[in-house]
């Protein structure tokens, strides 16, 4: 059928036509029974509001703990493998059973003490003081000797005496000597001279002039 056909055909506007006045109709009865009133009346009803509180979201959560930061580890050396030595079979001496008498055991020996030291030697005994020309409280000055005055010899001599702390002469020297032919006359009469027991041991230096007269 031609699409222009169709669209003037009279029946199709009838149709139309028709559902128009049936809505027209029904907006009249709701109005003459009094729907539209109710309705009316539905809307001026008051309304409630409700107050919806807000829904408040939970606080956060805490923040999480640092995390420590560890430091990477030095990885352990590694392990040498073990290498055993190679085994070296030891030399297979022969050796002729040797009996070994037991000797006993020697008693142990006695602690060697050691001896006390020494006392220390005492001091040695400080030098007799030398007295110079002492006088003896005896007469025992050498007389000239007769060789000497007749061969007209004139001499000096120095000698040494020993005295004990007694007073006593113990040795005489000859220290010099002008003339041996005095020696002899001093050496005996001095050992014949007293002196004062001082109660120390002394030397007496004693000068002796021989002189002609």
């Amino acid at each position: 059928m031609d699409f222009a056909r169709q669209q003037r055909d009279p029946t199709r506007h009838l149709v139309g036509i028709a559902a128009v006045i049936l809505v027209h109709a029904l907006v009249i009865y709701a109005l003459v029974t009094g729907l539209a009133r109710k309705a009316v009346e539905v809307i001026k009803k008051p309304l409630t509001a409700t107050i919806v509180e807000e829904i408040k979201a939970p606080p956060p959560p805490p923040p999480p703990p640092p995390k420590k930061i560890e430091l990477p580890k030095a990885p352990p050396p590694p392990e040498q493998p073990y290498v055993p030595p190679p085994d070296v079979p030891p030399p297979v001496t022969t050796q002729e059973p040797v009996i070994a008498a037991v000797a006993p055991t020697p008693p142990p020996a006695p602690p060697v003490i050691a001896p006390p030291a020494p006392p220390a030697p005492p001091p040695p005994p400080a030098k007799p003081a030398i007295v110079r020309n002492p006088q003896p409280i005896n007469d025992c000055a050498p007389s000239m000797p007769g060789e000497a005055q007749r061969k007209n010899i004139e001499g000096t001599v120095v000698a040494l005496m020993n005295v004990d702390e007694k007073g006593e002469v113990t040795d005489v020297k000859i220290k010099s000597s002008d003339n041996r032919v005095f020696e002899r006359p001093v050496l005996n009469a001095l050992k014949e001279c007293k002196f004062r027991a001082s109660g120390d041991k002394w030397i007496g230096e004693w000068e002796l002039v021989f002189k002609l007269q």
